[in-house]
């Protein structure tokens, strides 16, 4: 999935999605915010980013994670104990 702002490129970042027209890899503004970076901190700090850039990754991870596929293991059986 990309979007207007979200870019993949074989030639940028080994082809990590990165916030388009940068070298900004979206996994680096979800880490960000993850570690409590604030809008406000991301945009003085990364020049190049725009509000609808942030908000872009911030949906783009979201729709990658409900994309994904889950398997569910079976639960182990209980060891039984003797005495």
């Amino acid at each position: 999935m990309t979007t207007e702002r979200i870019e993949i490129n074989p030639t940028i970042t080994m082809g990590k999605p990165v916030i388009r027209g940068t070298r900004i890899p979206v996994e680096l503004v979800l880490r960000k915010l993850a570690e409590g970076a604030s809008e406000a901190e991301l945009l003085e700090d990364y020049p190049h980013l725009a509000t609808e850039d942030i908000r872009a990754a911030v949906a783009y991870g979201a729709a990658s994670v409900a994309h994904e596929e889950v398997v569910l293991l079976p639960e182990a059986p209980i060891p039984v104990k003797s005495f």
